[in-house]
Parts: C-alpha cells; structure tokens; sequence
C-alpha cells in the first residue's frame, strides 16, 4: 500500500521557488515529488541549487522535515543544503534528516540493530584499524609465515571489502581477480571468516558492515523495514551514480511503502568503480522504479562553450549513456589547448610557463588545478615546480584522525563507549613501556571477556618493571568513570595522562603533531555526547589539508578522482597520451568507458581555461624510452573543438603560436563553404532554427554577439552567435 499522507503539488508553490530561480528544467526537478524521479545533472548544471528548492518546496508545502531523508557522500554536503535550504525558507529545514549512507546506517543500527544481534554501544572501525585486525589474525592462525607470497593484511581487506561492495561473493572475487592468489583460498577464506566473527566478538563494524548491516535490517526485520519506510516518505540522493550494489538495494526496500524517490546523478562522471560503484545502478533505475520520469539537466553554469563543445564530443562516443549535450550562455570563445611536448620533463615546464601568464593575467594561483590519472604522474611536474618556487598543495593526504598519535588519543574515549573493543586496548596498553603485544592481548581479553571492565582493568596484577606505569593508566580510567563529564571534559582528563607518553613515543617531531591535538581538542567542544565524536571521526574525520588553511594561495596538484565536484578558472590535465590515459591496462569494455569518463570528468572542472598535455616519448617500466601519440579519446574528436599549441623559443623566452590544427578534413574532402551568420542578419521577432532546442523567436540581440530566443518548446535562452549552430527560417 503506498503512503499517501502528503502529496505536494506544483500548485502548492510559493515565493521560495518560482521559474525565475531556477530554469525549466530545474523547476520541473524540483516540484515533480509524487513517484519515482531521475534527474540526469550534467557537470556544472546546478544539482545542488536544484536538491536545495526541493527541500524548502518539500518543507513549504506541508511534509513534516523529519519525514525526508537526504543522502549525500559526504556530510559536509548534507550539512550545506540543508543550511542552504534553510535560508531559503525557515529553520525547519534543518530537521530535515540528512547524512551519508554511512551515518545514516550507523544512526538506524544504533536504535534497530537488536534485531540482527547487535548492541548499541558497536565501534566503527576504520580501515587502519581493519588491516591491524587482519594482522594480528594471520599471526594467530600461523598464516603466512613461511610463505612469503601469501597476500598483506592491505590486499586482505582488499579482497574482503571488494566481494562486499560488488556483491560477489569472496572465492569467485579471488578468482576473478586475483586468480595469482588462488592457491592461497582456502586460508583467506579461513581469514575472512575469523575476521567477521573477530568484529562481531567484540562489537565492531567496518564501514561495509553498516551498509550490509543496514540492508539487513530491512530485509531480515519487516517490522523495521515497514518504520523505516514510513518515516522516511520523501527520499533524495546525490551522486547516485556512485552508489554500489547494495546502496541501490537499500533505496529500493527503504522505499516499499511508496515510491517517492529523486536521485540525481551523471552516468558521464561515474569514475568509482575501482571502490564498487555501479555504472549500471542510474542506468537501471527507470526499470527499478517502474514509471520513472526522467530530467535532464543541460544548461552548464560553469564553463564556456567551447570547453562544452569538446566535453560533449568526449562522451558523444560513450556506448552506454543518457544522450544530453550541454551548453550555455556564458560568454567566452578561447578554445581547449593540446600541446604534445618532447618528454616529461618539457611538459611540466610548459605547464609552468603557462601557469605564470595566467598568473600575469590576473588569475589567481589557488585557482588554477594540474589534474592526472595518477598521483605519480606528477612527479617531474613537483620538481619543475619547485625549481620556480611556485607554492602547490597535492591533494589526498591522511585524514586528521588517521595519523598514530591521534588513533592514540582516540583510543582512550571509544573504549569508554565500547569496553569490549580490544583494538583501543592494544592501542592503549601498548604505550606502556615494557609491555608487549602478547601481554596487551592478554589484558585486552581479560577486560573485555568482563562484566565491569574498569574492575577487571584494576584487578590485573603488572609486571614489577611497568607496575607504577600501569597504576598510573588504572588511575586515568577511574578518573574518566568517575561522574557525568562532557566530551571535551573527558578529553582534558586523558590528554594530561596522554601527554608525557606523546612526547615520548614521538620525540622526533612531537612539538609539529601537537597542533593536531590541539584541534582534535577544539573540534570536541562541539560535541554533547561521546559516542557522536567517536562516530563522527571514524565516519568523516576532517581532511589533514584542510587544517591550517593551506591551499590559501596555491596551486592544486590533484587525481582525477580527487577533483570531482570542484571548479577552476584554469585546468591542465596532463599525460593525455595513449597508454597512459586511457591505461595500458584498460581494454574495450566497462574499463575503456570508465576512462573516458574520467577525461570528461577532469575536463569539466575548467571554466575558462583548458590544457590538454602529453609528452610524446615515454619511458616504460622497464627503463627504455618509446614514443607516443595522444589519447585516443583525442584522436577520436571532430574538428576544430581545440586549438594546438606549436611553441616556439627565442632570445626572449617561449612564445605561443596557436593553431587550429585538430583534425581538419583531408584534402579533397573539404566541406561546402557555409556563409557565417552575424548579427545584421538577425532582427527582432525573426524566426530561427537551433539544432536541440528547436524553432524559437529571436526577442533580444545584444553588442556582446548573443541573442534571446523564446523556444517553442524550451522558453528562453541566452545564446552565443558563434557557438548556437542557428539557422534563420
């Protein structure tokens, strides 16, 4: 039976969404909320203006908050919708339920996970913390030791949390790919299997378990599933195409009472199949969600048109896609740029030559970004950019929390909220000088396997040589039990304990890692409650650049995959060359396509500038130098979408010689000469032809080479002559 207790109507909106503020498009996204919707968002095409309007229109017209779930892939997303949303409409916006899939489970499980066995007091262990669980499990299995090719804990939980997120099974995921391994199967089925019952033991979740975890719950409890549906009567979520097998499961059962359902997403930017996403999941959901209406995002408020024109062709060739061509009204004619430079090293200088004429053109250093297919590609560029000391900030460092001397603190509080989590009692019982691994995990046993850890903690009788060690530890935990103290509070307590050990354990550099403490000290004075810390920086912890305002003024050096979401006035994406990008290893396939997209996706974070660069001799692995030409996915564009930089050197330096070189038609082959349309040929009321959006009438004509046409089928558009392909009826 579907839930019909809210039905907002198109007819119920007021001020806070009208068609000024949004466009056609936009607008249909937003007040379509009855049934299953596809929103197909086109890079820089306002998806997030467009979740923000539903939210307030969902809230305005009568939806209590509370019975909206947002889903985003980080929670800093969520956070800034609703914020967004809120300064649209009212405070009531914020009770709207928003998070990643991730803290969402994790928020489900903590009140419903009695009805699969769990408690609510589970950690949630991070991937650090996973790979030290499998390693302390090889050793206790004997696996491993007198075999040197046996798989490291990394490629452990590799294997693991592949057959999760793909939803294969384990053995027919080692088989597939990693078949150099097989001989192994047998153990690491043993391992995995140790591993499972290890966490269940002790109450811990990795972050596939709250996904698997979460699906359960709905399948296995029908009674939760049914709450869960009834409550969450509007869902939304971003960047479906990201999502994995059982994200889109989770949708699915979360939705059976009704089918109010809008993801947005791009098939074009679905680059994340290396971590389980499914390219297929926004292909299929018009078949998941019989009846889906699909929209179509198009209009770009990001790039000019001409870095659209090549972006387009990129993903015109695409096999498997949702057909949309973007455009826009955003005036700018300089073309993409390729320059094919003799070897590595003359690419990054080229790349540094132009970096400082942006910077004499006024664009700002922060907003200019190097992307590449893999970090080590841009080593020669790191050195060419020291040597001209312009400042950089790589992109994808540690998390804030990931660093030792943080888990070390961390530690102290996730054991006050899960006694049984053995993996902090090593952790913290390891600081103790004279204390070994088979000591902490007898001690970390002994407290866990106890009704009242603090007792068992006490009762331990220590070593003579690290006796006044351990009653010093004994100390800090009757401390920390010893009343109702507030996070920060507890924070103080164990850091005054934590901090001679610091500086004993890091000597080298403790004054430098003492900053991060002093933040991890500010961020929990934000906190009520403990357990929503311990959540919190297991779930979302802060990324390390992001601490004391690098990035101010430098240059971004970033992955692809890095990159996605972001924008900049200027964009080189280097090592666009064939064997490199797509990679050697990629065949014609799901691999071939995933690296197209990440060329589309790497070239629409440009708004104004575009640099396609490749060195044209390479050397390959085994040292020896080969030449190359650039990446088929060039070779494969239409004419005249970029320009090709020939450089040429002087006494005065290097100047540019641009020339429209890109594969112009061969001789004999020359198209007909069309006669170029300008603005004197255009009047107003004159009728016209585009190519997408059909017959319109011209109503405005401006100095700057643009017109506004009324469509007959699409309204109003702003229109650049040079870029629109308009025909005069």
């Amino acid at each position: 039976m579907k839930n019909d207790t809210f039905s907002p109507t198109s007819e119920a909106v007021s001020a806070v969404v009208n068609r000024q503020e949004l466009n056609e498009s936009q607008y249909l996204a937003v007040t379509t909320t009855a049934g299953p919707v596809l929103v197909i968002a086109g890079a820089g095409s306002g998806k997030t203006r467009t979740l923000v309007y539903r939210v307030a229109h969902l809230v305005e017209s009568g939806v209590p908050p509370e019975a909206i779930l947002l889903l985003t892939f980080t929670r800093k997303a969520s956070q800034e919708m609703l914020w967004r949303a809120g300064r649209l409409l009212n405070e009531n916006c914020s009770r709207v339920v928003g998070g990643t899939f991730h803290g969402i489970a994790n928020m489900l499980l903590r009140r419903y996970g009695s009805h699969i066995g769990y408690g609510s007091s589970f950690s949630i262990i991070d991937r650090a913390d996973a790979e030290g669980i499998v390693n302390l499990l090889k050793s206790s299995l004997g696996l491993g030791k007198l075999d040197k090719r046996f798989p490291s804990k990394r490629a452990v939980i590799n294997m693991i949390s592949g057959s999760v997120n793909r939803s294969i099974d384990l053995e027919g995921l080692v088989q597939d790919q990693y078949a150099h391994l097989s001989d192994h199967l047998e153990d690491i089925l043993a391992l995995a299997k140790a591993y499972h019952q290890f966490k269940f033991d002790h109450g811990l979740m990795d972050y596939d378990d709250l996904l698997v975890n979460w699906k359960r719950l709905l399948v296995e409890a029908p009674e939760v599933q049914q709450a869960v549906s009834e409550r969450f009567a509007y869902i939304m979520v971003d960047e479906y195409q990201d999502t994995n097998l059982i994200q889109a499961d989770i949708i699915r059962l979360a939705a059976h009472t009704h089918d109010n359902v809008m993801v947005v997403g791009d098939d074009s930017q679905s680059i994340y199949s290396f971590r389980g996403a499914d390219f297929y999941n926004i292909m299929r959901f018009p078949k998941v969600f019989a009846g889906a209406k699909i929209i179509k995002l198009e209009e770009n408020y990001r790039s000019t048109q001409p870095i659209l024109s090549l972006t387009n062709d990129i993903i015109r060739n695409a096999a498997e896609k949702y057909t949309k061509t973007l455009f826009t009204s955003i005036e700018g004619d300089l073309r993409p740029m390729v320059f094919a430079a003799r070897d590595e090293r003359d690419e990054a200088a080229f790349i540094v030559r132009t970096i400082q004429q942006l910077l004499r053109k006024g664009v700002e250093l922060s907003d200019i970004a190097v992307l590449f297919r893999s970090s080590f590609h841009s080593y020669k560029l790191e050195l060419e950019l020291g040597s001209d000391n312009l400042e950089y900030e790589k992109r994808g460092g540690l998390k804030l929390t990931e660093s030792a001397h943080m888990k070390d603190m961390i530690a102290f509080l996730r054991v006050l909220v899960n006694p049984q989590d053995t993996l902090s009692w090593n952790r913290i019982l390891l600081q103790l000088e004279k204390v070994g691994p088979a000591t902490a995990q007898k001690i970390s046993a002994n407290i866990a396997g106890a009704s009242d850890a603090l007792e068992a903690l006490k009762s331990y009788v220590p070593g003579k040589t690290w006796k006044d060690s351990y009653a010093r530890l004994v100390r800090l935990f009757v401390e920390l039990h010893g009343g109702n103290a507030s996070p920060a509070a507890l924070f103080e307590i164990a850091l005054d304990y934590y901090q001679p050990v610091f500086e004993r354990l890091y000597s080298d550099d403790f004054p430098k890692r003492q900053k991060d403490l002093d933040q991890l000290k500010s961020i929990m004075g934000g906190y009520e409650d403990l357990q929503s810390f311990i959540d919190d920086t297991t779930l979302d912890p802060p990324e390390e650049s992001s601490r004391d305002g690098r990035g101010a003024d430098r240059l971004i050096l970033s992955t692809i995959h890095s990159s996605k979401g972001l924008e900049f006035e200027a964009v080189f994406i280097i090592g666009v060359a064939d064997g490199r990008f797509p990679h050697a290893s990629a065949t014609f396939g799901e691999q071939w396509e995933e690296e197209r997209r990440l060329l589309y996706v790497a070239a629409t974070r440009a708004k104004k500038y575009l640099y396609l660069t490749y060195p044209r001799q390479m050397m390959t692995p085994d040292r020896q130098f080969r030449r190359v030409g650039m990446s088929p996915f060039l070779t494969e564009l239409s004419g005249g979408l970029f320009e090709h930089i020939n450089e040429q050197y002087g006494e005065s330096g290097a100047s540019f010689n641009f020339q429209s070189t890109a594969f112009s038609a061969p001789a004999g082959k020359k198209k007909s000469q069309v006669k170029k349309l300008e603005m004197t040929d255009f009047s107003m009321g004159c009728r016209v032809k585009h190519p997408f959006f059909g017959d319109g009438t011209v109503t405005k004509l401006s100095k700057s080479r643009s017109l506004d046409i009324h469509f007959d089928r699409h309204g109003l558009k702003t229109l650049h002559l040079d870029y629109a392909k308009l025909t005069i009826l």
